[in-house]
């Protein structure tokens, strides 16, 4: 924390990433000011508030680092033996202080103290109002989904004072996960009220957050804090302003052609296409490995039998989000049928797989070795905030049939009714596997993830790949917190109790 807090971190390399969904926006390098010849004219503002982004180029922030995390759930298994990936899957606490997940607390709080300069300096500087709001809002979301994947991620985390930013001395931990996620509730709210809805924006500026976002992280928050009334509040805001609505067809969603739907609230995309490669890695992380000799793949994070079984027969969603043996698909231009030659559960996800499948790579980063597309990866989606209406109404002993009825009809499913939390887990598993919904921490707030995680997992053909896994509730709901961090601090900021 001490390097986070303790001086001004916009010198900012070239940076070329907004961390929503965008290529379309250019983030411009502004050499490396200071606090005495900066924050003066709305070109500061501007470029102050683009290296809020930078840090989301790195491929843990929404690539391979992070996914470790949700990798530990019961929907999939590392797909090549990846030592500390293998011990973060089993609760093994080997892997604190390796290079994946090392770094997750710094990235996010380099993106806090960003945001942090913005809202201080950017109110005095003399420039048009609505630019200003936009900037200020943009930074107050920031803010807010830093504090709040931090707070889900590793429980109470230090919140940083805006008044005494020169302060150096590290900071203690709030006392619970309760009072980041109330910190980080102003935050969106302050976003929301400054911010323009998506259809406000300039086509130049899609990607940059805008209020209905703030909204539903709002919303989602609250369901995470298990306030649910406030979460079904939230939801309904994002619902009756008229801005989103699902697509018709499932398989669309996961298409170049609509990273701007109805559909979009928040996505992890790039700004910038060069020889270094652009947006979002994490369907190249997931492509076959050595992708059958197209395209320099990685191999993770590959679905399991368990998965595949917990969809309805007719269900849409199966095929559109898990390529079996057998299946047809199209891969650089070309009718190709599935079978994987390394994948240890023998399945694929299929919903990032439209980038691949044009003739000459033109979705896809020139970087083999940082293979990322254009394909906007769902942070957060329409379908998400209906799914969290519907689980706050059944916490709170209401009816939520139309909600869950209304993702199980574009799955092709018929209606239920009385619908219970049994059938609001099986919606929210099938809709969103594979994204950053993140299952792994729904079945830790559910308190379910102790016996998901006592029961094998398989492959195709019905082998075991991953064997049962202890999860003490009591020291695995969160993450341990990395060992830089407690060292930085010299032990001011403390680690998760049983780590």
């Amino acid at each position: 924390m001490k390097m986070i807090i303790n001086k001004m971190l916009l010198a900012v390399m070239v940076i070329v990433l907004l961390g929503a969904c965008n290529k379309k926006l250019d983030i411009v390098p502004e050499g490396a000011p200071t606090t005495g010849n900066f924050w003066t004219t709305d070109k500061d503002a501007i470029a102050g508030a683009n290296a809020m982004y930078e840090q989301f180029d790195d491929e843990n922030f929404y690539g391979r680092g992070y996914w470790w995390f949700i990798n530990a759930s019961d929907d999939m298994v590392t797909g090549r033996i990846k030592a500390e990936g293998d011990n973060i899957k089993n609760f093994n606490r080997n892997f604190i202080g390796g290079s994946y997940t090392e770094g997750q607390w710094k990235l996010r709080y380099i993106v806090i103290k960003r945001a942090n300069d913005v809202i201080l300096k950017v109110p005095s500087i003399n420039m048009d109002a609505a630019l200003k709001n936009r900037i200020l809002g943009e930074a107050y979301f920031l803010s807010g989904l830093m504090y709040f994947q931090l707070a889900y991620t590793y429980g109470g985390v230090p919140i940083v004072n805006r008044d005494s930013l020169l302060n150096d001395k590290p900071i203690p931990r709030a006392a619970s996960a309760d009072i980041v996620y109330e910190y980080a509730a102003q935050e969106f709210k302050q976003a929301s009220a400054l911010l323009p809805y998506f259809d406000q924006l300039a086509q130049a500026d899609y990607g940059r957050p805008h209020k209905t976002a703030a909204l539903a992280f709002l919303s989602k928050m609250f369901l995470y804090k298990k306030d649910y009334a406030h979460a079904e509040q939230y939801a309904d805001s994002v619902i009756l302003s008229g801005k989103h609505q699902l697509l018709d067809n499932f398989s669309d969603v996961f298409t170049i052609a609509n990273n701007w739907s109805k559909e979009y609230i928040w996505s992890a995309y790039s700004t910038m296409k060069g020889t270094g490669g652009w947006g979002s890695i994490l369907p190249g992380v997931m492509l076959e490995n050595k992708g059958w000799g197209k395209y320099n793949g990685w191999g993770y994070y590959m679905p399991t039998k368990e998965l595949y079984d917990a969809y309805e027969t007719g269900d849409k969603r199966r095929e559109a989000t898990i390529l079996k043996p057998g299946d047809h698909f199209t891969f650089f231009g070309k009718d190709t049928v599935y079978g994987s030659l390394n994948s240890l559960s023998g399945y694929q996800f299929r919903k990032y797989m439209e980038p691949f499948s044009y003739a000459g790579g033109i979705h896809l980063s020139p970087n083999g070795d940082h293979p990322t597309t254009d394909l906007c990866v769902p942070l957060l989606r329409y379908a998400e905030i209906i799914l969290i209406k519907a689980e706050a109404k059944l916490m709170q002993g209401k009816n939520a049939d139309a909600e869950i009825n209304q993702i199980r009809h574009r799955a092709g499913l018929a209606n239920v009714t009385n619908a219970t939390m049994d059938e609001l887990k099986k919606q929210r598993r099938c809709e969103l596997a594979g994204e950053w919904a993140n299952r792994h921490y729904d079945l830790v707030r559910w308190g379910d993830a102790q016996t998901a995680y006592s029961k094998a997992l398989h492959g195709t053909n019905g082998r075991e790949v991953w064997p049962a896994r202890t999860f003490n509730p009591a020291i695995h709901n969160v993450w341990p917190v990395p060992q830089s961090e407690i060292d930085n601090s010299g032990g001011v900021v403390t680690q998760n109790t049983g780590w």
